[in-house]
């Protein structure tokens, strides 16, 4: 507390000496005793204002400052991607956890990343804290421990864009298990008013689809094969469409992503299904038997009788 006031008080005092300078100003100077304390004043206060344009500077965009704020916003990037890598929340542990098991039943190799900023226009997309230099590249696909999440769209040293695949412009080439019939799906985009799901569109007018069909990336597209993507959770009227057409519930919540993991080397050999999440299980039946009280009047059976 005494700092704190000390402080007020010595710059109530420089604001009321440069305040009583201004106001010396004014007056011819004549007086050498006025003189003097102009000059002491013009020495004290001249170099706070080097020092204050000095930090400008440094703060403007020309000249060699410039670079060195570059420099600072790269060792920023930096500071967060060794923060988020060595202190790990439980939930990111458990998210790292799902996506190593995926990455293992579909033979992919991973860079594991987690995301950093995410963009507030329409384009969905988010940052993350590996780039190039961990052998990211554009074009390469991102998944997590649910399924797809999007497509690598521009690379720093230090960072990556993804391009999600809830993004409008998104276009996932699919196959639906297990018949491995082929169609498409696109993104809902933000202004979409299905409840963020994707839509289905079959490539044979001959494909027949029900709901609760799940569909994975199929090899015919620049994503790895094999990646979960949805489910299919209704059919919609074709309107005109030669193919069948349906809403696909995304594996993936787009909203709560954390660690994901790009794919830097797709599988030997196509995974198909094996990476697909179990159906879930019908809830058993359960058969009660209730039994009916006795008519009034008629006689009960008697212990002993």
């Amino acid at each position: 507390m005494r700092d704190s006031r000390r402080t007020r008080v010595v710059l109530v005092v420089l604001v009321v000496a440069a305040l009583a300078l201004i106001a010396f100003d004014y007056h011819d100077g004549s007086s050498s005793a006025l003189r003097d304390l102009k000059d002491a004043g013009a020495s004290v206060f001249g170099h706070a204002e080097h020092a204050a344009s000095s930090v400008g500077h440094f703060f403007d965009g020309s000249g060699s400052g410039s670079g060195q704020v570059a420099q600072l916003q790269r060792e920023v990037v930096q500071l967060r991607a060794e923060l988020s890598g060595e202190r790990l929340s439980k939930a990111d542990y458990a998210q790292l956890r799902k996506l190593l098991l995926v990455a293992g039943a579909g033979q992919y190799r991973i860079v594991a990343a987690t995301v950093i900023a995410v963009a507030q226009g329409l384009q969905q997309s988010v940052t993350l804290d590996t780039g190039s230099a961990n052998g990211v590249r554009v074009g390469q696909t991102v998944l997590n421990g649910q399924g797809l999440v999007g497509e690598v769209t521009s690379v720093t040293s230090d960072t990556a864009t993804v391009r999600l695949a809830e993004d409008s412009s998104s276009v996932v080439g699919v196959q639906v298990a297990p018949s491995g019939q082929e169609g498409f799906v696109t993104g809902p985009g933000k202004t979409a008013g299905n409840g963020g799901e994707m839509r289905l569109e079959m490539l044979s007018s001959a494909a027949v689809i029900r709901p609760g069909e799940q569909l994975v990336t199929a090899s015919s597209n620049p994503y790895v094969p094999g990646v979960p993507v949805g489910v299919i959770s209704s059919l919609l009227n074709r309107a005109g469409s030669l193919t069948a057409v349906a809403l696909v519930r995304p594996y993936v919540d787009f909203g709560s992503l954390g660690v994901v993991g790009i794919v830097i080397a797709g599988p030997a050999h196509n995974p198909r299904f094996a990476v697909l999440p179990p159906l879930p299980r019908p809830a058993p039946t359960v058969t009660v038997t209730v039994t009916a009280p006795p008519k009034s009047g008629a006689s009960s059976p008697r212990p002993g009788g």
